[in-house]
């Protein structure tokens, strides 16, 4: 896909992003998935680290740049430089979003926080995405996600409970950040409408993990109960859990509603249960999961993992594989349903990764393209500022671009 294909609900918004690593960089890639012009700003000498970025390099790139990177123009400006915040400046002059992911007080150092900028273009959003928030005590600590998860309670109830807490796989404190930070921006674009003025949208890796704890702070403050970790299961709620197949397949099944753990029963060839005191309702099975989930591996074990989906799909008993990566590009939802797509890298060749979610049926996101090179876009960009060649030729020999 190309410019030209953009038909996304955000087309016409003008972005400047500022940020690194993952929690601003993944607020700019939804909002360039769903068709707004992302200006990507980077360092001339390394640009966004992301590019470096990985477990593996093939072909000396990183794999994680294509997917955070896609949708966006690159360019270089060294923002430590009077010039480079001069014309960082005059693009965020003619922006609808500026991200910024930068220790608090940074940009105030540099004389663009957001009073200076909105004198300038009053219409100016500003997503600002930190460890802590811009205010308060914390405010000026360097904020990675691990500390963001831990502080937000997440890391304390992800693992099993004779262990240390462990990481959910995924950089997921910066990713929960970075959509609270677009849900932010939309917010704000909307009461723009009514009001004709932007505002700050002060993101913090904390809060936005805190945000989705459920009831783990309430039920402490009426119950006194602290969440622990209980490692697959959600205590209290059974069968919910992963149980193992024959060889080495893994099958997770939830039969923890009244009726479907009759057909489980049922299936497993033991009606009994059912009535059997210790799983007979919702209350019962929660005492006594660990039995249950035990009387199930021991069923589970029998089957070979496909044999054992097409039955519980069968007799509409929920249930699934642990799916990964070679799983995914297989699977005939996922197909059709294009959740994985292919795109064209000039180094890679075809690169496959995950689609613009979520899907909407009049003003859809796409993949138009995967992460630039560092700083492909600069002349393309700064000469719409009306900087002619010999300008960006002079710029580029200083360093500044």
């Amino acid at each position: 896909m190309s410019h030209a294909d953009n038909n996304g609900p955000l087309k016409g918004l003008r972005v400047v992003e500022m940020g690194t690593l993952i929690a601003g960089p993944f607020c700019g890639q939804i909002l360039g998935d769903f068709g707004a012009d992302v200006v990507k700003i980077e360092d001339p000498g390394t640009g966004d680290p992301m590019r470096q970025w990985g477990r593996s390099l093939p072909k000396g790139l990183s794999p994680w740049w294509p997917v955070i990177g896609r949708n966006k123009r690159s360019v270089t400006l060294n923002l430590r430089t009077p010039e480079g915040r001069e014309i960082a400046g005059k693009l965020i002059d003619q922006a609808d979003v500026l991200i910024e992911n930068f220790r608090p007080g940074t940009l105030e150092k540099w004389g663009m926080g957001y009073e200076a900028l909105s004198a300038r273009n009053p219409r100016l959003i500003m997503a600002r995405v930190s460890g802590f928030g811009q205010t308060g005590p914390y405010a000026s600590r360097a904020g990675y996600g691990l500390i963001g998860e831990a502080m937000g309670g997440l890391r304390h109830v992800t693992g099993e409970p004779d262990r240390p807490p462990a990481r959910a796989g995924i950089s997921i404190g910066d990713s929960l950040t970075a959509m609270h930070a677009v849900m932010g921006i939309t917010m704000a674009l909307h009461a723009r409408t009514n009001t004709g003025r932007g505002q700050v949208i002060d993101a913090a890796l904390y809060e936005s993990v805190l945000a989705v704890m459920e009831n783990l702070v309430t039920e402490y403050d009426l119950t006194g109960y602290v969440r622990e970790r209980s490692g697959s299961i959600l205590p209290g709620i059974a069968p919910s859990n992963v149980y193992p197949c024959a060889g080495e397949g893994m099958i997770l099944i939830g039969g923890n509603g009244d009726t479907v753990f009759a057909r489980l029963c049922e299936t497993m060839g033991r009606p009994d249960l059912a009535k059997d005191p210790k799983f007979v309702d919702h209350a019962a099975r929660g005492t006594n999961q660990h039995e249950l989930d035990q009387i199930i591996a021991a069923w589970t074990k029998g089957f070979e993992l496909d044999a054992l989906l097409a039955l519980l799909e069968e007799k509409a008993i929920p249930s699934g594989r642990v799916f990964r990566a070679p799983d995914m590009l297989e699977n005939e939802q996922y197909l059709a349903r294009d959740a994985i797509v292919e795109t064209d890298h000039p180094v890679f060749g075809k690169v496959k990764m995950q689609n613009a979610f979520p899907k909407m049926s009049e003003t859809p996101g796409a993949v138009r393209w995967p992460g630039p090179e560092l700083g492909q876009h600069t002349d393309e960009v700064l000469g719409g500022l009306g900087l002619d060649t010999a300008r960006v030729a002079e710029l580029r020999a200083k360093g500044v671009v």
